[in-house]
């Protein structure tokens, strides 16, 4: 579950000015310790990156449209061939 910004700041904040354990923090707002340790550290939510796609989607759905209900393993015959260690498109 993903916590906002605003209520991990409150958690910190209340446990610095009631001088409280990571344990007795996390019971009083019913989180995992852990959640509360790694707050303390960095507040914010590491921001999730786009991960690179090893084959073009418009290609790939060019190639899907004309036979929608070909096996995968089909597609990807058509589609890519193993080359040197990567996909190369054949």
């Amino acid at each position: 579950m993903s916590y906002s910004i605003d209520f991990r700041r409150k958690v910190i904040s209340t446990r610095e000015e009631e001088g409280l354990s990571i344990r007795e923090t996390a019971k009083q707002f019913r989180i995992a310790p852990a959640s509360v340790s790694r707050w303390i550290n960095q507040i914010a939510s590491k921001a999730s990156t786009t991960r690179q796609r090893k084959i073009d989607k418009s290609e790939l759905i060019k190639d899907v449209e004309p036979y929608p209900d070909a096996y995968q393993k089909r597609t990807c015959r058509a589609f890519w061939r193993l080359s040197e260690g990567h996909l190369a498109r054949s």
